[in-house]
């Protein structure tokens, strides 16, 4: 052990260092786990007791100069750094690594809030875990009603009575809320998640995205309601979008209706994307239903209001010609990435 001491104090008085890299590379080999040293100390436990006290000062000694000439090696590098290291541009730009993007879901729900609030609408949010009188029973759904089939629901417990919790199927829900504590007038857009028990396909999900919007106030009228969704449709298709809109029946609005624009590819001409007619569905509306109005303690009689509800999915999918809704939630990086120059 004593020849073997010497062999080491000495190698280790001739070690020279290039570039720190090597010093690393000597640290490891001296006193890494199963460095030169560190194999000594562990052979010291076969020593005999009578030789402890000189081959422990030895040892010691010699762990301490390893340590004191990495330590001279490295202060050398650092004062005089290697060609290698001399040659190093620090002005040059670093390396390009990926950044995030914002999803298109995100996006069209952004742009959509922007372009209405453009038109003085406020942004109102509620809870995703709602109970049945906010979701059906203050919107003119009663408990037999068949409309509730056109909903299949996520039901989460039993309240007690018949007021059970779910999952909402649409953000009237906050519609409600608002003309419950609101003052007037309500001018208000609810965007959110919503959540119906559907079948998974190229055109629908158990999970999507809604905006929906309110304006309530005296003598508003149809008219008001038209122009608000064409001003709408101006400014998130293009200034030479048209609409039109058909009688529908939802349970929360009469009269009702279903709106198409004018499709911004073929340019109404008709095309694959609008299936040859020229329009494309984007939203349905509607006037406050009397019942919907009185169930949150507004006058009929004294005040009207519009409200209408879209897919941020379907408007997405309208606006970049995406026909498959699972794309929006796999989180594939290469359809992601499509939406990188998106401002």
């Amino acid at each position: 052990m004593r020849e073997r001491i010497e062999e080491l104090l000495h190698e280790i008085e001739e070690l020279k260092a290039q570039k720190m890299q090597d010093i690393e590379e000597y640290r490891i080999k001296l006193l890494g786990k199963k460095g030169s040293v560190t194999k000594l100390f562990e052979d010291f436990r076969e020593i005999l007791p009578e030789q402890k006290r000189e081959f422990g000062q030895k040892l010691n000694a010699l762990k301490q100069a390893a340590a004191a000439k990495l330590d001279e090696l490295r202060e050398k590098l650092e004062e005089n750094p290697s060609q290698e290291e001399a040659k190093f541009d620090y002005t040059k730009p670093g390396d390009r690594f990926d950044l995030g993007t914002r999803h298109p879901i995100s996006i069209t729900r952004e742009e959509i809030i922007s372009i209405f609030s453009k038109f003085g609408y406020a942004v109102a949010e509620g809870p995703e875990i709602e109970d049945d009188w906010h979701v059906f029973g203050a919107l003119n759904f009663p408990p037999e009603h068949p409309a509730r089939d056109m909903q299949d629901t996520f039901f989460v417990s039993q309240a007690g009575g018949d007021n059970p919790i779910l999952l909402r199927t649409h953000t009237s829900s906050v519609q409600v809320r608002a003309m419950e504590k609101m003052p007037l007038p309500i001018r208000i857009i609810c965007p959110g998640r919503v959540f119906r028990n559907e079948a998974i396909s190229a055109r629908a999900h158990c999970i999507f995205h809604q905006v929906e919007g309110l304006y309530i106030d005296k003598n508003v009228s149809f008219a008001d309601l038209k122009q608000a969704i064409l001003l709408f449709a101006k400014e998130m298709f293009g200034e030479d979008s048209k609409i039109r809109l058909r009688p529908s029946y939802f349970p929360f609005t009469e009269p009702s209706a279903e709106v198409d624009v004018s499709c911004n590819i073929c340019k109404g001409k008709g095309c694959n994307i609008c299936k040859g007619t020229g329009w494309l569905e984007i939203m349905g509306c509607g006037m406050v239903d009397p019942n919907v109005l009185e169930a949150s303690g507004i006058d009929p009689k004294e005040y009207s209001g519009f409200a209408f509800g879209m897919g941020v999915e379907r408007i997405a999918m309208l606006k970049w010609q995406v026909k498959d809704l699972r794309h929006y939630f796999e989180n594939d990086v290469r359809f992601l990435r499509e939406f990188e120059t998106v401002v």
